[in-house]
């Protein structure tokens, strides 16, 4: 008689217990947004690869004129869209190494990306100009960023002269100002680049 009643608690506490293991597995949703390791290892990859990009360019000399691409007259970049901007790399952007070297990249991959450049203004306060701007990232997005430094001998993209000349020309404007008037140092710049899968 003891020997069954053992039996029937171990039935009932088994029950109980898959019972509860079911109730827990029913209460937790599984989506194709969940954190898993497989994504953490895309969100990995793609931070190498956008690190990557801009170690690149940096080496090949493509970086520093992607920040010079701009329309000292028009106070914008060349060629941009509406706000100033470039909407994504396969725009007049392309012409520069970098956009073109992001295009190939991330372009066909259904990868989003947004490029900025931040740097200290004159009055020294921290500025941000927008290169590429593909839209808000998700919650996935990695970054990457590198620091460029620009003399006042650097050509910009318009064909106005230099940086220096830029700076001397009354109807001339570049999107920040030269942070070392008496010398040839221009300004240091972080470019800066969120990538993120659409």
């Amino acid at each position: 008689m003891r020997a069954q009643a053992h039996t029937l608690e171990g039935f009932a506490a088994a029950i109980i217990l898959l019972s509860g293991v079911l109730f827990a597995l029913q209460a937790t949703a599984v989506t194709p947004l969940t954190a898993s390791t497989s994504n953490q290892h895309i969100e990995n990859q793609q931070a190498a690869v956008a690190e990557g990009t801009l170690a690149a360019a940096e080496a090949n000399g493509t970086l520093a004129p992607a920040l010079l691409y701009w329309n000292t007259s028009g106070q914008r970049f060349v060629d941009s869209g509406e706000g100033g901007v470039y909407e994504n790399a396969r725009s007049p952007f392309t012409d520069t190494g970098l956009g073109a070297t992001l295009n190939r990249t991330f372009g066909d991959e259904r990868v989003a990306f947004n490029v900025e450049v931040r740097y200290r203004t004159t009055a020294g306060g921290q500025g941000r100009t927008r290169i590429v701007y593909m839209g808000s990232p998700s919650d996935n997005a990695v970054a990457a960023s590198r620091t460029v430094v620009l003399f006042d001998d650097d050509p910009v993209g318009d064909g106005a002269g230099t940086l220096a000349d830029v700076a001397a020309a009354p109807d001339r404007e570049f999107y920040v100002g030269d942070a070392d008037p008496d010398g040839p140092l221009y300004g240091v710049m972080e470019v800066r680049i969120v990538v993120w899968r659409i």
